[in-house]
């Protein structure tokens, strides 16, 4: 009897050491991860490819932490970088154009593409069932900031369409990014134009309804893209290249699976939203080719980027794609 019990005794002894190990090890590994901090624009369904690469570990598998905050705004993002709050920003690339147009030295320089097309999807308060862009004469649009990439896709989508942005309608610019729903919902404006789940959320709250894509309107511009400070990514090159793979490893993933496969990775990232309703708009995303196959922004791209810039009267000078745009990380992990 004595035996038994010191076997038993022993057992639960070797049972709790190794459980200690496993704990500790665990801990060990956690504590040796980079912690990188990450201010998005926005939490949308459309950065599906960035939640993929966090949820299934890409990140954690290249020893990287990502501690991730959303910033409501490409400008808000910029300079929370530029202030050195945020090690990595991901906006427009057309937040580093200005910024490297302002004559800083340690600008910033955009390292990794992950969307190719406008995210933003048009909500009429009315189900324009057979809607026409130019049905927007004469009416008021919520488009976002003035100088974001949003507001200005949309007028490039007006002008394609014979519309003139300054006097064929109103676009009401007030209203912050993140207040954008709630004003359309409380009677403001005859459209607004809104990222999904929250398009889609909208309209099931039966506060409008999803007519038309933006993105596809507007056809291939590089939309959203990560981009650090110059000196940040001299200095931490490494870290650049891991960032860079795991977000490449997000793109094929998102490329090889169903919209239903991707609502459940990312799902917890959008604890509010039903699944099945995630799962239908991220086929939206996949409908319109919204994702980038691989993180490089080709200069083809970034040129169509800054004529809409132009176009918008938001830019005065071109910025050399060579100064904002470092392909070497993206080069590297695609040749892996």
């Amino acid at each position: 009897m004595k035996k038994i019990l010191v076997t038993a005794v022993i057992c639960v002894v070797i049972i709790a050491l190794a459980i200690t190990t496993v704990v500790l090890r665990v801990k060990q590994n956690d504590s040796t991860l980079k912690t990188i901090s990450v201010n998005e624009v926005t939490r949308s369904v459309f950065y599906a490819p960035q939640y993929v690469a966090i949820a299934n570990g890409y990140f954690e598998e290249a020893g990287l932490k990502i501690d991730l905050t959303t910033g409501q705004g490409a400008d808000k993002v910029m300079t929370a970088v530029l202030a050195g709050q945020s090690d990595i920003g991901f906006a427009g690339p057309e937040a580093s154009i200005y910024v490297y147009n302002e004559g800083k030295e340690d600008y910033c320089q955009v390292f990794a593409q992950l969307t190719k097309k406008d995210g933003s999807f048009l909500v009429s308060r009315t189900n324009d069932t057979n809607f026409k862009w130019t049905d927007l004469k004469g009416k008021t649009v919520i488009p976002g900031r003035k100088g974001g990439v949003p507001y200005m896709t949309l007028e490039y989508v007006l002008r394609k369409n014979g519309l003139n942005p300054a006097t064929d309608l109103i676009l009401d610019d007030s209203i912050k990014f993140d207040l954008m729903a709630g004003a359309f919902a409380g009677g403001n404006a005859d459209y607004v134009t809104l990222f999904e789940p929250t398009a889609t959320m909208t309209e099931n709250a039966g506060k409008g309804y999803v007519i038309a894509s933006v993105g596809e309107a507007a056809g291939e511009i590089p939309y959203t893209a990560y981009f650090a400070k110059k000196s940040y990514i001299e200095n931490n090159a490494d870290t650049i290249e891991k960032f860079t793979d795991a977000i490449y490893k997000g793109q094929v993933w998102v490329k090889e699976h169903s919209a239903a496969e991707i609502a459940e990775v990312i799902k917890d990232f959008f604890p509010d939203t039903d699944v099945e309703l995630l799962a239908n708009v991220l086929q939206s995303y996949i409908d319109i080719d919204a994702w980038n196959e691989n993180p490089v922004l080709t200069k083809e791209s970034f040129e169509r980027l800054q004529t809409v810039m132009e176009e918008a009267g938001e830019l005065s000078k071109k910025a050399p794609y060579e100064k904002i745009i470092n392909n070497s990380y993206a080069e590297k992990v695609i040749k892996k």
